[in-house]
């Protein structure tokens, strides 16, 4: 997800968004600790997609 889309989220959208992405990296580091993982650069995307999804939140939050 981009930031336009995220910014268009309200603030429980978004905290969904951060426990499904923090889901799929945990999903993702299992697999590589069982060496399942072939692409191990999509860890580092769900890592960034998370600190983007917490940094826009915590925009919001103190907006508010």
């Amino acid at each position: 997800m981009n930031t336009t889309e995220l910014r268009q989220k309200d603030v429980a959208g978004l905290e969904a968004e951060v426990k499904a992405l923090q889901k799929a990296h945990f999903g993702l580091r299992m697999q590589k600790a069982t060496q399942q993982l072939n692409n191990t650069g999509t860890l580092r995307i769900t890592r960034r997609a998370i600190a983007r999804t917490k940094t826009i939140l915590a925009e919001k939050k103190q907006a508010q």
